[in-house]
């Protein structure tokens, strides 16, 4: 049996030498193989033949030991070394080496959990982070918040370019410096706009006809009737025809007669007559001859009569009314006409004005206003007021008359006898609070516009010199000229009060008002910084189905602020990443022996409330002591309504004024050093931490978590089972998979952009190649040997 068993036992032992080639020619092949473990054979004894189990000694022998004969060798195990392959620098992002124990967890084909040391990653169409053989990587992914989600394993994906993250502001750091030697302010700026009027009030239509009115010829004929009754003397007479209103024409120049004896009358014959059918009477005015300055009314003639005795004694005509002899001057006059409520004394804006009319003193002295405007008999108004012009001044008008509805007015009032009535108001009725803001009207010169209807109307004002946003009122017909203050002091955020007890002057009414004069007039919050502005260009008005245009109101300013500060102009971000303008403005407030208190004002163009739109977000003091330091701000916290927007509301941040100093330096200074939120941004790239973290790198500077990288390791690496593609499987000696994080319980950390290489020893198994093919050429000896010795045996029968 020796001979025959020493076969097999050769042939075990080419057989482990078989083995052994294959794993060093597995070893030398995978070399280059990212993540490869080489793998080393160990050998055994196979089954023994005992001959002996020996002796144990005696008192007579020294015992014997136990005689066996091999019977070959198997392999015992062919264990993959878990020695650190060396690490290789890549240009893959991707690409990860793990330096110490672990494995990259990765997902199967069924699902399952599967273990690998080859970290060369790509993604894939779904954005998910593979293997190159297409198995994807599992670890912790993120919410939609990018907050890590550890309840467990998911593939995980780094979406570039699609991924988007917006931050909003929490916190605002200002720094600067606010000078406590500058002015306190103590005025305010106050800007108003030109006088406005009230247009749905009557207005009077069209224009008198005004004609120049000569006087009536003086040819006529003169006779007396005999008597005592007049006495003897030389009589002048004088005529003026009057209207059907009872408004008298200039009297004609005088017309004498000399009576020698005493008479019962004088006879007038071949009076003139006017051509005018307007005049429907002719008044006779004869003088006094003993005075010859008067003259007085001796009777009244209806036109159309050319004769008119005269009985009137000295004693008789000495009782009736005098002769108007005013006259206008040489000059040419213009006229306005108006209504009024006598009992109110409310009056209407003017007509167009008229004129100019010629009057000459000689010939013309007076003007006749034929064809007046009357107002609704219904109506709030019941009298006329006429106005006018003096020589010396064509452009003031003075109140000539008040006259009643109906009548015709006939001008002889001289210059002197009005410069000290009231002058015209050619704005017209005084706005109110309450009234349609439609109904609005301003004047430019002659011409009367309203200046809003229905629509849109936005408005942009400016503070500190600098422009405000834009914000948008709809009026309709209940809008009134308090809704234009409101919305007026809301868009340029005017401060009406605040927490704190130091608001400056309560007393005066900060914001929007009407003047008794009725214009708009805005009082803007303390200091040069917070003073109000508004241009020629502040309102534009878009009509209903109509086109945008430029609404014709100017203000002026007609108190300057005192008070010097500093404005911060700065960008926040809400919930969406949208970007929001804020305004801060500080004054000094007040200064004492303690230190210094700025009052600073926070605004922003689009904060949108539920109601209005205010842009004031905030206001506090900020104190400063003697040292200049920083002590307290108050109500630091602003907070900006999103409501026309779906971003969370309100956007809520902290304003930080720690860096703000109180030193005496040559300007106020005051800035925004740096703000934690964040616009909208796409991702565009991402880093790997050691310790697995991925972290996305967004377009708009933030950096967001995208997942958490997990390895496993086991208690005994080597009862790991090799599934193919590098990849590992649990054995039924490896024990279970330890999760955790790279660089963590017992992990080893990951390098980015590098791999780890095969730690094969091509020098090392090249000898064991030799050594290996030497035991099996030693096997192949042996088979010749026993063969050559049964050859032998075979050759004792011949």
């Amino acid at each position: 049996m020796g001979l025959q068993s020493a076969l097999s036992t050769a042939l075990t032992g080419m057989t482990a030498a078989e083995t052994s080639i294959d794993v060093a020619g597995n070893n030398v092949a995978n070399a280059n193989t990212v993540g490869f473990k080489e793998s080393s054979v160990n050998f055994a004894t196979q089954f023994l033949q005992t001959q002996s189990i020996g002796s144990a000694p005696t008192t007579s022998r020294g015992g014997t030991n136990p005689r066996q004969i091999g019977l070959g060798a198997k392999v015992a195990e062919i264990t993959p070394k878990f020695t650190q392959g060396t690490i290789e620098i890549s240009s893959n992002p991707l690409d990860l080496a793990i330096q110490g124990d672990g494995f990259f967890i990765v997902q199967g084909p069924q699902g399952e959990q599967l273990y690998t040391r080859n970290g060369q990653f790509k993604t894939n169409a779904n954005n998910e982070i593979v293997t190159l053989t297409g198995h994807r990587v599992l670890g912790y992914s993120v919410d939609a918040n990018f907050d890590i989600q550890p309840t467990g394993l998911s593939p995980i994906q780094i979406p570039l370019g699609a991924a988007a993250v917006a931050q909003s502001t929490e916190n605002v750091i200002l720094k600067g410096a606010l000078n406590p030697n500058s002015t306190v302010g103590t005025t305010p700026e106050i800007i108003q706009s030109g006088i406005l009027s009230d247009g749905s009030r009557e207005v009077p239509v069209g224009v008198p006809e005004a004609l120049p009115l000569a006087r009536p010829s003086d040819v006529m004929t003169f006779g007396a009737t005999a008597g005592a009754a007049i006495p003897a003397g030389t009589y002048n007479y004088r005529i003026a025809y009057v209207d059907s209103t009872g408004q008298e024409g200039p009297a004609s120049n005088i017309a004498d007669t000399a009576l020698g004896a005493g008479a019962t009358s004088i006879n007038l014959s071949a009076i003139p007559q006017s051509s005018n059918p307007d005049f429907t009477q002719i008044r006779i005015y004869r003088n006094n001859p003993a005075d010859n300055t008067e003259y007085r009314l001796a009777g009244t003639i209806p036109s159309g009569t050319t004769t008119f005795s005269d009985t009137n004694t000295a004693a008789a005509i000495a009782g009736q009314d005098l002769l108007n002899e005013n006259t206008l001057g040489n000059n040419s006059y213009s006229y306005y006409v108006t209504f009024v409520n006598s009992s109110t004394g409310d009056e209407s804006r003017p007509t167009a004005r008229f004129g100019p009319i010629t009057a000459d003193s000689i010939n013309q002295p007076r003007i006749r206003l034929d064809d007046i405007p009357q107002p609704s008999p219904s109506g709030e108004y019941d009298e006329i007021r006429i106005y006018r012009n003096v020589a010396n001044n064509p452009t003031q008008f003075y109140r000539v008359t008040q006259i009643g509805i109906g009548t015709s007015f006939i001008d002889s009032t001289p210059d002197a006898a009005i410069t000290g009535n009231p002058q015209i108001n050619l704005e017209g009725p005084e706005i109110n609070f309450g009234m349609r803001l439609v109904d609005v009207v301003s004047r430019s010169g002659a011409d009367y516009n309203h200046l809003f209807g229905l629509g849109e109307l936005s408005f942009s004002g400016d503070k500190g010199g600098r422009q405000l946003g834009e914000r948008t009122l709809t009026i309709t017909n209940s809008t009134t000229v308090q809704d234009l203050l409101t919305f007026m002091d809301e868009s340029m955020g005017v401060l009406k009060s605040a927490p704190e007890d130091t608001f400056p002057d309560t007393a005066i009414s900060y914001g929007g008002t009407l003047t008794t004069d009725s214009r708009l007039q805005f009082t803007s919050n303390m200091g040069i910084e917070n003073a109000l502005g508004i241009d020629l260009s502040a309102f534009r008005f878009t009509p209903t189905g109509g086109t945008t245009e430029v609404v014709q109101l100017p203000f002026s300013t007609v108190q300057e602020a005192n008070g010097e500060g500093a404005t911060a102009d700065f960008i926040v971000y809400d919930s969406l990443g949208t970007p929001i303008n804020v305004r801060v403005t500080t004054v000094l407030e007040s200064i004492d022996a303690t230190g210094a208190r700025f009052r600073w004002i926070a605004t922003s163009p689009q904060n949108a409330e539920e109601t209005g739109v205010n842009i004031e977000v905030g206001t506090g003091v900020i104190t400063t002591d003697g040292d200049g330091k920083f002590v307290s701000a108050t109500d630091d916290r602003i907070a900006i309504g999103r409501g026309q927007s779906p971003a969370n509301s309100p956007l809520e941040f902290q304003l930080n004024f720690d860096q703000v100093t109180g030193l005496a330096t040559n300007e106020n200074t005051l800035a925004a050093a740096s703000q934690d939120g964040f616009p909208a941004g796409t991702l565009t790239s991402f880093i790997i931490t050691e310790s697995g973290r991925i972290q996305g790198v967004f377009s708009n500077g933030s950096s967001r978590d995208l997942g958490q990288l997990r390895m496993a390791r086991f208690a005994n690496n080597g009862g790991l089972q090799q599934v193919g593609d590098n990849m590992f499987s649990t054995g039924v000696n490896s024990g279970l998979p330890i999760e955790g994080n790279p660089g963590s319980g017992g992990m080893g950390a990951v390098t980015t952009g590098a791999v780890e290489l095969s730690n094969t020893d091509i020098g090392q198994n090249l000898i064991e190649l030799i050594l290996a093919s030497t035991q099996y050429r030693g096997g192949a000896r042996v088979i010749t040997a026993v063969q050559s010795l049964l050859d032998e045996l075979m050759a004792l029968r011949r």
